[in-house]
Order: C-alpha cells, then sequence, then structure tokens
C-alpha cells in the first residue's frame, strides 16, 4: 500500500516540462507579434512625420520666398531719349582727280612755269638734277620743231611750257601743252613728229643741234600732252644703248607726269573739303 502511495505522489516531469514549454511559447509568440505592432507604429509615425514636415517646409519656403523676393520694377511706358536716325540717301564718291585735269572747265587752279617746275633742282631717288632756263608761250608753234608745232595746233593748243635741267654733261628739256580736253592732247601726243626745241641757257649749253642725235618722247595725261628733247652737252650722239642718256630723260617724263598728277590731286581734295553752298 505504501509503495502506491508514493508512486502517485511522484511529480509527472513529462507533463511539467510540456506544460513549461508551451508557456514559453506562447511568451515568444506574444512578444514577437507585440515587437511587430510596435515597429509599425513606429514606421507609420515617422512616415507622417516626415510628410508633415515636408509639407510644412514647402509652405514656409514658398511664404519665405514669395515675402522676400524684391517686387519687379516698373517698367517706363516712354523714353525722352531721342531714336537714332539714319539718312537714306547715300553720300557721295569722293571727286575723281583726273576729271580735274581733263577739261580746262573744272581745271582751274594757278598754272604756270613755277607751278609745274618749282625749285632750283629735281632729285630722283639719289640723282640730282640742276634746273636751268624756263620759258611760256601762248603760240605753241613757236616752242616746237619737226612738225610738231602744227600738229599742236590743229588739236587746239593753247600754251606751251618749257624747262631745261642738267646734269653730268647730258641735259634735257622737257614741254608740257596744254589744250582744252583730254582727247584733245591724247591725240596730239599720238600723232607727234619732232619734238619740242631744246632750250639753253642759265648754265646749259645749246645741244640737240647742228647733228648729234639726240632722244626724243612724246606723252599725255589729262589735257597735258608732255615731251623731251634728251641730248649731250658736247657733240655726241645718243645711242639705244645709251643708259645714262636714257635714265636722264626717263627721270625728267616721270618727274613731269607726277606733277601733272599732283595738279589733279589737290584741286580733289580741295573740292572735297570745300563747304556745301
Amino acid at each position: 500500500m505504501r509503495a502506491t502511495s508514493e508512486t502517485d505522489n511522484t511529480p509527472d516531469w513529462a507533463s511539467l516540462a510540456e506544460a513549461a514549454e508551451t508557456r514559453t511559447r506562447r511568451k515568444r509568440w506574444l512578444l514577437v507579434g507585440g515587437g511587430v505592432l510596435a515597429t509599425a507604429a513606429i514606421a507609420g509615425i515617422v512616415a507622417t512625420a516626415i510628410v508633415s514636415s515636408n509639407s510644412d517646409d514647402s509652405n514656409r519656403a514658398g511664404d519665405k520666398n514669395a515675402s522676400e523676393l524684391p517686387a519687379p520694377p516698373d517698367l517706363p511706358g516712354g523714353t525722352t531719349e531721342p531714336e537714332p536716325s539714319f539718312s537714306s540717301v547715300a553720300p557721295l564718291p569722293p571727286p575723281n582727280p583726273k576729271d580735274f585735269i581733263s577739261s580746262e572747265k573744272k581745271d582751274t587752279a594757278p598754272l604756270s612755269v613755277d607751278t609745274l617746275f618749282p625749285g632750283k633742282k629735281l632729285t630722283m631717288t639719289d640723282r640730282v638734277y640742276g634746273k636751268g632756263a624756263t620759258a611760256r608761250t601762248g603760240t605753241c608753234a613757236s616752242a616746237t620743231q619737226g612738225g610738231l608745232g602744227s600738229i599742236l595746233e590743229a588739236n587746239g593748243c593753247d600754251q606751251v611750257f618749257r624747262a631745261t635741267y642738267s646734269k653730268d654733261g647730258i641735259a634735257v628739256t622737257v614741254g608740257v601743252a596744254v589744250f582744252g580736253a583730254e582727247a584733245e592732247a591724247k591725240k596730239a601726243a599720238q600723232q607727234a613728229q619732232g619734238n619740242v626745241t631744246p632750250l639753253p641757257g642759265a648754265g646749259v649749253p645749246t645741244f640737240c643741234k647742228g647733228g648729234p642725235v639726240c632722244r626724243f618722247t612724246a606723252n599725255s595725261y589729262g589735257r597735258y600732252a608732255y615731251f623731251t628733247a634728251t641730248g649731250y652737252t658736247k657733240a655726241k650722239s645718243v645711242t639705244s644703248g645709251d643708259s645714262k642718256a636714257f635714265q636722264t630723260g626717263d627721270d625728267l617724263a616721270e618727274f613731269t607726269f607726277r606733277q601733272i598728277v599732283r595738279r589733279g590731286e589737290a584741286q580733289a581734295s580741295a573740292a572735297a573739303t570745300a563747304p556745301a553752298g
């Protein structure tokens, strides 16, 4: 009987262990479930706070920008500054210098031996020529020889200017015949026969007379025909290969051409700067 009683009072360890395990699992699930609910609740609160914060910041930024930006200035309805104006008329082209020396109607500047052949000497690069005698005549044929006079007069020559230059025993007489129009001067130069009469004096002896051969040239520019007679001051002829004599004659022809061009340029410049009226 004692044995049975001792057996009934012994604890059922297996049941106790199972019951303890069941309680432990129930507590664990309660803890896990509570943690999930808590996490979900916290996440909701944070999300709500972020949305609310963004909304407030956006509103505050909008309010701040609207209040702090300066108001645009009032644009003026008109201005007192004058507006630029442009003429529809094109400016006139500058005068052509050659126009002034191509017709006696426009070529009105003073004309004389001194305006055509100024100074007492002539310098071309490094070559210096002394000026001798000068002359002017209204009877064009009297300043010519060999048939040139009749050609000048037939084309309407008004006057002839002459000047002589010399250097190293070579002398050149330049003759400038003046006409009323360019066409007359050009025709006279093209028809030229003979030449201007060499002009001695003022230290230059007679040349190109009595036998020695001389070199003659004829050219024109504008209403001016100009001629050269080049020869030695001693009894010596100018030959085709005589570079020294040719150089002297070419220098004087070039100088005369430049003087005529300058005459046109000076008158064109004066006309361009003259006041209108």
